[in-house]
């Protein structure tokens, strides 16, 4: 019971619970040190992100050998299919659904206090520089042979794992439990939510039609019981849900994923990390709803198919050089949003609001998401006989 207790699913719940509660009933005074522990946590945490796309990307690649650039290859095939597909299923519901709906105006927010502490913890490198540096760094080793520098980047790799086992782990639950403050504090859960409770159900059940269709296909494609991966990502997803990031919930990730018995550990090593960053597929389904929707709601009219369809490939290729980190593939298609589907500021300003809704959810689909690709990527190597990197 005891250990039951003291697990992470658990304290990542109870983080859930305390957060809402304390956002309900905590002083602004108080909630303005709250506000600056979950900045410090977050930034403890963005700061390892790149360290752990690094330490674990750029091995995966050396491990790999001469078949690393065409593994690259299939992998963002499959993110950018998967993107793209699922962007268009939720334009079709959009277009099917969102009439029957009736919305209002959401209700404003309380704002948070500033940080008092002010601390900055800069980043030695952007999310996508470290998977960059990753790539090029891993094939450039590989082309030349460069023993010393796998080796380094092998035992880096060691040094990333404890990193993640006594820093990141440790302090999870803590970065959700205030994140949580803050949502409640504001009033986006308590206020905000319940506008908008039928678009977000509808969102996530199409996460979950998306689950399902990657994973019954990669299942069928690698001849393999998908279950056997869906059924570790529990802990995954709740963690998603928690930190809204996938690069914050990457070491979760890859632990759930290494425990599948038909999931490569190579394939493993390189998918996840890589997937994390790249494939955004409940992110996607959720932003080309909602813009849906706020067309409908601000402009009375939805846009034109052609339009819809131009924005759909497009931020299927924003996805996967968005940031895997809270609203990072809605922040990263603004330029999208304004200049192909013609939003202005408060058609923005409305879409970040209701986008931040539901993001944990979105985030929990895509790192579950990653999972079947992977599965796609061990099918692969093994229908066509690549053999298995140690």
């Amino acid at each position: 019971m005891k250990k039951f207790l003291t697990s992470l699913p658990v304290r990542l719940l109870i983080g859930i619970v305390i957060g809402i509660i304390l956002g309900q009933i905590i002083p602004e005074s108080f909630m303005a040190v709250i506000v600056s522990l979950k900045n410090i946590l977050g930034q403890i945490i963005n700061f390892i992100v790149p360290l752990i796309v690094i330490g674990f990307i750029a091995p995966s690649i050396t491990k790999l050998g001469r078949n690393a650039s065409r593994m690259l290859g299939v992998a963002l095939a499959l993110a950018y299919v998967s993107s793209i597909l699922v962007a268009l299923l939720s334009m079709t519901a959009g277009y099917a659904i969102i009439p029957g709906l009736s919305f209002g105006n959401p209700a404003g927010l309380r704002e948070l206090p500033a940080d008092i502490f002010g601390l900055e913890i800069p980043q030695i490198m952007s999310v996508m520089s470290a998977l960059a540096f990753s790539i090029f760094i891993g094939l450039a080793a590989i082309w030349t042979k460069a023993k010393t520098t796998i080796a380094i980047l092998d035992e880096f790799q060691k040094i990333v794992l404890e990193l993640v086992a006594k820093i990141v782990i440790p302090i999870l639950p803590f970065f959700i439990a205030f994140t949580f403050t803050g949502l409640s504090y504001e009033g986006t859960i308590t206020e905000q939510l319940p506008i908008f409770l039928i678009a977000v159900v509808i969102v996530m059940i199409g996460h979950f039609i998306w689950m399902a269709v990657l994973y019954l296909a990669a299942g069928a494609y690698a001849r393999k019981n998908p279950l056997e991966v869906i059924k570790h990502y529990g802990l995954a997803y709740i963690t998603a849900v928690g930190t809204m990031s996938s690069a914050a919930t990457l070491s979760v990730a890859l632990s759930c994923a290494k425990k599948s018995k038909v999931l490569r550990d190579d394939m493993v090593d390189f998918g996840i990390p890589l997937f994390a960053n790249i494939h955004l597929c409940g992110s996607v389904l959720t932003e080309v709803f909602f813009v849906m929707i706020v067309s409908k709601v601000l402009y009375g009219t939805f846009p034109e198919v052609g339009t819809m369809i131009i924005f759909c490939a497009l931020l299927a290729v924003f996805a996967i050089g968005a940031p895997g980190v809270p609203g990072g593939t809605v922040m990263a298609s603004l330029g999208l949003i304004t200049g192909v589907l013609g939003f202005g500021e408060d058609g923005t300003a409305l879409m970040l609001a209701i986008f931040a809704i539901q993001d944990s959810f979105g985030t929990a689909c895509n790192i579950t998401g990653d999972g079947a690709l992977t599965l796609f990527l061990t099918g692969y190597v093994e229908k066509h006989n690549i053999a298995k990197q140690s």
